[in-house]
């Protein structure tokens, strides 16, 4: 009988590990604001944001199909921005908000907001010659798998994880589970990679995978190598 490999899966965060924004969200906002009469320094609008996002409840929804949750996935963004701005400045007035929360929701689902991070298609390929599984499991919406398509990146990977296909988000161990049943591949046989200590890095290891820390990596070119240290480790 042939041996398992110790690690047989790697699964990847999306934004801030495979793939950034192409500029800080808050001067996003604060470019698209000024066509519809608000003017606020991008700083101001960044560190709005970053402050509504830390208290923001998780976009999931439990039980619903894929087009209602899509919704209810862009209503819960409309709310997040609106709250944005109110927390930055809560005397601004936007000609049409509800114009320009479309332009934005339009602008972060396409390659125009978005880049990969340096070597990362290199790196899947390599990985793939390698013979791993390769996943994407992300807290991000129903636009994520257009978008890496967008990148020349989905067909990469053997399957992509998102909250609307699990019913939770992480750090829930729920949707680390169902991303591996869909790989079929043993909790402790499979690595995340990922950026946010609690969501990625804690939740991977309760679910039973190896964490590492995409900022561990002075560049993803780094992480076959990081990958075959470990399974020496683990043999």
């Amino acid at each position: 009988m042939t041996e398992l490999r110790p690690i047989q899966a790697v699964v990847f965060d999306a934004a801030g590990t495979l793939i950034r924004n192409c500029e800080p969200v808050g001067e996003t906002y604060a470019r698209f604001a000024r066509n519809f009469g608000v003017d606020l320094p991008p700083p101001r609008v960044e560190d709005a944001f970053r402050r509504v996002m830390a208290a923001a409840p998780p976009n999931v929804y439990p039980g619903e199909a894929m087009a209602p949750a899509a919704l209810l996935e862009k209503r819960w963004w409309w709310e997040r921005v609106r709250e944005t701005f109110r927390a930055a400045d809560q005397m601004v007035r936007f000609s049409d908000f509800g114009a320009y929360f479309e332009s934005l929701w339009v602008h972060f689902g396409t390659a125009a907001a978005w880049q990969l991070l340096p070597d990362a298609r290199a790196v899947l390929g390599e990985l793939r010659d390698r013979h791993y599984l390769l996943a994407l499991l992300s807290n991000f919406d129903q636009r994520l798998r257009p978008l890496l398509s967008e990148l020349d990146i989905l067909d990469l990977f053997d399957s992509v994880t998102l909250p609307v296909d699990a019913g939770a988000a992480k750090p829930e161990r729920l949707i680390f589970d169902v991303c591996l049943e869909q790989l079929g591949v043993a909790n402790h046989r499979s690595v995340y990679i990922g950026d946010r200590l609690e969501e990625d890095l804690q939740g991977s290891k309760a679910a039973g995978m190896h964490p590492i820390d995409v900022a561990s990596l002075a560049t993803l070119g780094e992480l076959p190598a990081r990958l075959e240290a470990l399974e020496k480790d683990l043999r």
